[in-house]
Formats: C-alpha cells, structure tokens, sequence
C-alpha cells in the first residue's frame, strides 16, 4: 500500500509540470526502482498514467538533467509489458527515436547528432542468446558516466529495446519510422573513438532485435543498406586488424605475432563483436539457398577472412571465448560453401599446422570445437550441429581439408576387435552418434562420416559397420553399395597391415573380427530345415498380418519395400530366391 502512495504523490508531483520538482520525484523513484524487474498488476493504470506524464515532459524543452531522469524512468516501465500502452505510439516511439539519435533527418533532434567527449558505463551487456531473441530484460550494471548527451542516448536506447523485446505494435511502429537507416547511419562511424562503448553496444542490441523480430528489415538491412560491408567494417575495427594481404588478417600492431600468442580481446571488445555476429547470422541465414554473384562473393570472402580471425582469436576466459567461437562458427555456416576457401588461404608459418601445403589452423581449431561440443552431450542439436555442418560442408568442397580431417577422424583403421562405437576416439564418439535419438544428430554426424569416406560405401561400412550404417545407405539407396554422386579425387584406401589380415573374419554388420559361432541347423536333415524355415515365415506372416511387424526386401534402387505373402512363400520354399536382380556383383565398391 506504501508503494502505491508514493507513486500517486510522483504522479501528483509531476501533474504540476515544474521541472525540479519533476527531476526530484523521478530521482527518487528510479532510485528506488532501479533493480526492480517484476510489477504489481495492482498498479499498472498508475504506472501506465506515470509514463504518459513523461513522455508529455520529454516532448517539451527540458535540462539535460531532467532529459536523463525522465528516460530512466521510461526504461523502468518499459520492463513491464502489460503497461507499453504509453510508450508504442509513432508519436512516443518518435520521441524516443530523438532522443536515441536513430530518427531519420528530418525529425532527429540536433543535440544527438554529434557525440561529445567522455566514456559512457552504464547497462551491461548480458542478454541474448545466439540467434535467438531473450525474454530477458536489459539489465544495469555501472555507474553512469559524465557525459549526459550520451547517457540520454544510452537511455533511450535502452528502452526502445525493452519495448522491442515485449510489444509487436511496438516492432511494427519501429519498422515504420525506418529506426534502423538511423542506427546504421551511426554504425557507419565506428572509427570515431569519441563514441562510447555503450553506446556503440546499444546501437547493435537494436540493430540485432529489429533484424531477429522483423523479416523486412532484415533484408532492408542486408540490401538497402549493404548491412554486410557495413557490418563487416564494423566487426573489423572493434577486432582492431590490418591486411597484410588481399585476404589475410592480423592485428593491428602486432603483424608478426602468431595468432596462439596474440593477447585476448577485451571484455568490451568480446561484447561489441558478438553482437555484430548475431545480426550478420539473421541477415545472412539464407544465402546458401541462393546463387551469389561475383561482387557478393568477395564481400563474403572478405567476411571470412575476419571470421577466420575471431575463430583463432581468444576472449577473457575459456567460457567467453567458447561463446564468441560458437557466434563465429554459427556465421561461417551461413557463408556460401566456394567462399570457406579463405580458411584455408594464410601463408604457412612457423607454428602453423601444414598440411598438403596448406595452412589447416582454422580446421584445427574447429574440429577441436566440434569434439569439445560432443563431449559435452549437452543439447547436441543446438551446439553440435553448426560446427558438425560446417566441417562437412568444408570437407565435401575443398579436397585437402576432407583429407586433414580424414587424417585425424579416420586413420588407417587398426582396431578390428572393438566395435566402431566403443572407444574414446574421435571416430568412436561419431559412430555413437549414428544411433542417436535425435534425427538431426543421427543424420549429421553419418553425413560427416560418409563425406570423409568420399561417399563410398564399402569405406563407410568398414569404419562404421554395417548395422550403424545401415540408415543412411537406406535413405540414399544404397544398401547394394556402390558409390553416391559427389566428385572426390581417385585416391587408394590404405590398409594397415593389422586390417588386411583380419579382413576375411571381419562381420561386416558389427565392423569387427568376432568369435565363430556354431551352425544351429548343423545335423538337420534337408527336410528337418525346410520345416523350420516354413515354421518362420508363418511366424512372420502372422506378425504381418496383425501390423505387428513389416517384413522388407531390397529392390532394385538399393531401396527397402514390403514384402508380400507371397515373396515370404518363395523365400521359404527356395532361401536363394531373389525377387529381383542383384546390383552388379564385380563393382568394386560393393559392401
């Protein structure tokens, strides 16, 4: 009930429209509220009637001073979603808009044209997942700084976000008054040291929510507004680089320093660049669905180079470093699959990991990523599959990092008593992997193998057996064997010596050499076999019959269909009856 009156007496002290009078009831009550981020029902309409007063100040001439105070409280409210009713207007989102320095030319108010001087801490920059719009709140952290003109900014930048996260009215009034050609004029001047760090981290919060809550922007953004370059240039001035070369990066002032020595980037650094992969993810999500033409693909070649460099790149701490790889890896899957060829472009050098000629750091550290994730087990989907995807699709197009990542994941196989997916080997935790629960999983990580194997289907079955590899060959009918479509050099399958004399024993469905066991029809008469023989295929008839069970055969196309009454009789009655023509018994490939 306390709360209650003292927000009527804030209301009644505002009705008077004197601002120091305003300026010290609001003072007050942001004090107060300033942690707060749950709200009574009981008091929406007072909360509700206490932004209007706002709003009616910050459309009149206010001291700087007041200016702040009003938009704090603007930030509070805005954190409660049942009570936007005031602030989701044009004219209050208009407001805001000026305040926030976003609004086109010609309504922006000329006092946020221009930063002043001075270092802005105030919100922090926890939030969002990747990709992915949070229902969390913007939350404080800091202090506020001496610069009043850039704090005012901060603040309403704040709030517009907070309405963003909770009103799609809200979301339609932004899109409408072209916020984001006012943000994106401003993200054009990130070589301009006298704006703040908050600042700059609030402009790409926004930028990040209108593009992840609005399909239209998002490709406003990435057309119009050549949100690719624009970002780019962005991402590569907060990573402080230089180009040595057309295509190779390094840090600025530190050229010939080795990447694994470079020191870690800066907590603001971390904050500023993950922000800009997650809006460079929603505006790029779907351009391996269409062709690219010669002037994009250099704009994304150039991407991939700085992408290429956050990945060798460390944040403070493993946890931090592992998200702002995890944002990277997320976007390098959405770049056009001939344009991943910068990972694979720095020159050699000492400590560099060489293979065929060919610098495989980038490989390196993301395969190392992908088992780091797999070992985890931890919502597999989500964390494995981009990296998982990314080194597949890598592997399929460029042959030299197919064979790096075969080298490490598929060596010269070795072990032919343990199952494929016993172990702790790289090779076993995927195989493992191909009985998962989950689709996606179980797809993704066959795929990566079967890439690796060249798409062969004779080397899939003998790194992974039958049985597990039984899935995939059936979705791509190729249970006779053979070899699926891709385009892999002729190389041979070199076989250790500890394979090719196990190789006869070998049971192809479990991959390894295993103890005969004894014949159970051994000693029956010819008779004593076909009765046991009929006395199965009743047993499966019946089964079939009552859609217990659905008994199939191979077709010709390496696909399964039924089988019927009568192939179950034929099979009975003659166990070398095929129903149709077997695949071509001298292919090489044949499992």
């Amino acid at each position: 009930m306390a709360m209650k009156m003292d927000l009527n007496t804030i209301i009644a002290q505002m009705e008077t429209g004197e601002q120091d009078t305003a300026l010290t009831a609001l003072q007050s009550y942001n004090k107060e509220m300033n942690q707060c981020f749950t709200f009574s029902r009981e008091e929406e309409r007072e909360r509700e009637h206490l932004g209007e007063l706002v709003l009616d100040f910050l459309n009149g001439e206010l001291q700087p001073s007041c200016q702040l105070a009003c938009l704090e409280t603007v930030r509070i409210l805005s954190r409660d979603k049942h009570c936007l009713d005031p602030f989701i207007s044009r004219s209050a989102m208009s407001t805001l808009a000026r305040y926030a320095g976003t609004a086109v030319a010609s309504t922006a108010t000329p006092a946020h044209s221009k930063p002043m001087e001075g270092q802005v801490e105030g919100e922090g920059g926890e939030g969002e997942e990747a990709e992915e719009v949070s229902s969390e709140l913007v939350k404080e952290a800091s202090p506020p700084s001496e610069n009043p003109d850039q704090e005012v900014i901060v603040e309403a930048l704040k709030s517009i976000c907070n309405i963003l996260l909770h009103n799609e009215t809200g979301q339609v009034v932004a899109a409408d008054l072209q916020l984001i050609k006012g943000v994106a004029e401003r993200l054009k001047q990130c070589h301009d040291p006298s704006w703040s760090h908050e600042v700059r981290f609030f402009d790409l919060r926004l930028t990040f929510l209108l593009t992840a809550l609005r399909v239209d922007i998002r490709a406003q953004l990435a057309q119009e507004l050549h949100g690719i370059s624009l970002l780019g240039n962005q991402l590569d001035a907060t990573m402080g680089l230089c180009w040595p070369d057309t295509l190779e990066t390094a840090r600025a002032g530190l050229e010939g320093v080795p990447l694994e020595e470079l020191p870690p980037l800066s907590r603001q650094q971390t904050e500023l660049a993950m922000e800009i992969l997650k809006i460079l993810f929603n505006i790029t999500f779907d351009i391996n669905r269409r062709k690219v033409d010669e002037e994009e693909a250099a704009e994304y070649r150039h991407l991939g180079a700085i992408l290429r460099h956050c990945l060798m790149s460390h944040a403070d701490g493993e946890e931090r470093t592992e998200e702002f790889h995890s944002h990277t890896v997320n976007l390098l899957g959405n770049l056009p699959l001939p344009c991943l060829d910068v990972l694979l472009m720095p020159k050699v050098q000492q400590g560099s990991i060489e293979y065929m000629g060919v610098n495989m750091d980038a490989v390196k550290m993301l395969l190392e990523f992908m088992e780091k994730r797999l070992d985890r087990g931890h919502k597999l989907k989500e964390t494995l599959l981009p990296s998982l995807n990314l080194l597949t699709e890598s592997g399929r197009i460029h042959r030299e990092t197919r064979k790096f990542l075969r080298s490490k994941v598929l060596p010269p196989l070795r072990d032919v008593k343990n199952r494929p997916e016993v172990g702790s080997a790289l090779r076993n935790k995927l195989v493992r992997l191909m009985t998962h629960i989950d689709t996606d999983v179980k797809d993704c990580a066959a795929e990566f193998l079967f890439v690796l194997c060249k798409e062969s289907v004779s080397r899939f079955i003998k790194y992974t057996g039958y049985g597990n590899a039984a899935g995939l060959l059936a979705a791509r009918g190729l249970l006779r064997g053979g070899r699926d479509s891709g385009i892999y050099s002729e190389d041979e399958d070199s076989e250790t010596e500890e394979y090719r004399e196990a190789k006869a024993h070998i049971n192809p469905i479990t991959g390894v050499v295993e103890e005969e066991q004894p014949n159970p029809m051994e000693g029956m008469t010819e008779e004593q076999k076909e009765y046991e023989a009929m006395k199965l295929v009743n047993m499966f008839d019946k089964l079939s019959r009552t859609n217990l069970i659905q008994p199939m055969q191979l077709s010709m196309d390496g696909k399964m269909r039924e089988m019927t009454s009568e192939d179950l009789h034929k099979v009975a009655h003659n166990p070398l009856f095929q129903p149709e023509e077997p695949a071509n018994p001298d292919s090489e490939d044949e499992a």
